[in-house]
């Protein structure tokens, strides 16, 4: 059986499903459609195949979500750490650079779903001795219908469970898919491929050597960090930004898409997930504390708030702790417009979510105003926060449940269920949870200055 690598690229802002998924806390780290989020998911579904090693790419900011999620499933991962986001080209260099040269890799999004697994595993199989051929095989999705809003391939002569690529074709109108799908000529470019390391990386070399370049450079003196791989940041930021479709795939002539219908999605607006959603006789999807009376066909997920609807018909309604989002189903496209609206009108919500996790757990700002701030604070089961100062704000902290060991200036103590403690302006002090169950705790912030920039850290776990 031969032995497979796979890279899990997990960069990405999955900007479409906001308000749910935003830039600090994108999709492919949500549980979307289930218990596992989108990257577990990935990570799951390759337990058909014979996966020798993990890489999964991602985000510096999202590195503590990957090793945290794969550690969840019982699953080792080496992390690379792009410190900026130069698309699906570069980072698969990476990856191949860090690889034997024979290595086959099997490249994947974190943010599909793929709902006949079986049928992905099989495809994959017989992709195989394609890709160790030296070909660089893309798999293109059995089109359904004629969608617009993903890329499409052309099929060219038979190539074993494959065929030569004839061409891609960028999103199209309605009425020209519509002729692909008449063609039977046509695939939906799914942005997964499987390849040696060795012949990527020639190829990168002969089509888009600056890429190759500046990869290589960045990768020249990695820094291990447990887990994590940390390149050059200077040198990589240099790196052009390409797809590896522009980069590579519409320029080779080692192209080979083989065909798969594994129910695949790249779940990209809240109109597809409605699509993959179970819904009710009026064909309306639920998640959280919903009631409708009258209403038909729409989408409505709730984070904590009741949600009530009456005669509404093809609706999206999404409520977070701080945003709700209602859109036409026909128009959730445009939910790209809100969120640079947003972001150009400095508004925090484009990228912040109120529920804000750090490698430790979790807080909740659950309210705020003139010199306070409350924050609803969960501490995992060996978790830390570090070691610190404030210039400008006092603390108090309040135990709900679990245990706290606390450091507050020279004293170090233990504070169980309903017991506090006052942290002045200045006192240096750090919170771990040494128990079994998570910490929770209430935090009262007061002072003149509450921004989260205002910390000086003298020791921290997690290297920040």
């Amino acid at each position: 059986m031969t032995n497979i690598k796979a890279v899990i690229m997990a960069g990405g802002s999955g900007s479409r499903l906001w308000p749910l998924s935003r830039a600090t806390h994108p999709k492919q780290f949500l549980a979307l459609n289930g218990k596992d989020t989108m990257l577990q998911s990935t990570v799951k579904r390759l337990s058909g195949l014979n996966i020798t090693s993990f890489t999964t790419i991602c985000n510096e900011e999202h590195r503590f979500f990957v090793a945290e999620q794969l550690r969840l499933i019982d699953k080792h991962s080496s992390i690379i750490l792009e410190p900026a986001g130069r698309n699906t080209a570069p980072a698969l260099a990476l990856a191949a650079l860090l690889s034997d040269n024979d290595d086959l890799l099997l490249v994947l999004a974190a943010d599909h779903v793929i709902e006949k697994n079986e049928v992905f595993v099989k495809t994959v199989k017989q992709a195989i001795p394609i890709a160790l051929s030296g070909k660089i095989v893309t798999f293109g999705i059995v089109v359904d219908s004629p969608h617009t809003g993903y890329g499409y391939i052309k099929k060219g002569k038979k190539a074993g469970f494959g065929f030569n690529v004839s061409k891609f074709v960028e999103k199209p109108s309605l009425e020209l898919a519509q002729e692909y799908i008449n063609s039977n000529d046509y695939y939906w470019n799914s942005g997964m491929f499987l390849v040696k390391s060795s012949v990527y990386l020639d190829e990168l070399l002969k089509y888009s050597p600056k890429i190759y370049e500046a990869c290589q450079l960045a990768v020249n003196k990695v820094e291990p960090d447990l887990d994590f791989i940390r390149i050059n940041k200077d040198k990589f930021l240099e790196c052009p930004s390409k797809s590896i479709d522009y980069a590579i795939m519409e320029q080779t002539k080692k192209a080979v898409v083989v065909p798969m219908d594994a129910g695949w999605s790249d779940l990209g607006s809240w109109s597809s997930l409605w699509n993959l959603c179970k819904k009710d006789s009026n064909g309306n999807a639920t998640h959280g504390d919903v009631v409708l009376h009258s209403s038909r066909n729409s989408y409505f997920r709730t984070d904590g708030m009741l949600v009530t609807a009456i005669g509404v018909d093809n609706l999206i309604l999404v409520a977070t702790k701080d945003v709700i989002m209602v859109a036409h189903k026909d128009k959730v496209e445009n939910v790209k417009i809100i969120t640079k609206t947003l972001e150009a009108n400095d508004r925090k919500e484009w990228a912040l979510n109120r529920e804000v996790y750090r490698p430790w757990g979790k807080f909740d700002a659950i309210d705020n105003g003139d010199r306070y701030q409350v924050k609803r604070i969960t501490v995992k089961p060996g978790g830390r926060l570090s070691l610190q100062m404030h210039h400008h704000r006092a603390e108090h902290w309040v135990v709900v449940y679990g245990t706290a060991r606390v450091t507050n200036g020279d004293k170090k103590f233990l504070l169980s269920e309903n017991e506090s403690t006052y942290i002045p302006v200045g006192a240096v002090h750090a919170l771990e949870n040494p128990g079994k169950v998570d910490l929770q705790l209430i935090e009262i912030q007061s002072g003149r200055y509450l921004g989260e920039d205002d910390i000086v850290r003298f020791e921290d776990l997690y290297g920040r």
